[in-house]
């Protein structure tokens, strides 16, 4: 099957079905923008833990 690496759009051929990297270092890539969240997915902000504490301090 013929893909195309979402990191730098090389095409690679590849057997096996899931995202779609070329190498390791594309796949690292991506998942070091996932982890320093330069991609989201859209939605309601949802508050962490410590802004959930100072809400119920201030009441």
């Amino acid at each position: 099957m013929k893909l195309t690496c979402r990191c730098c759009g090389k095409k690679f051929e590849s057997e096996k079905i899931g995202p779609p990297f070329c190498s390791e270092r594309c796949r690292l890539m991506d998942l070091g923008a996932w982890a320093s969240q330069k991609y989201r997915i859209a939605g309601a902000a949802v508050k962490d833990e410590a802004q959930k504490q100072n809400d119920s301090d201030e009441e």
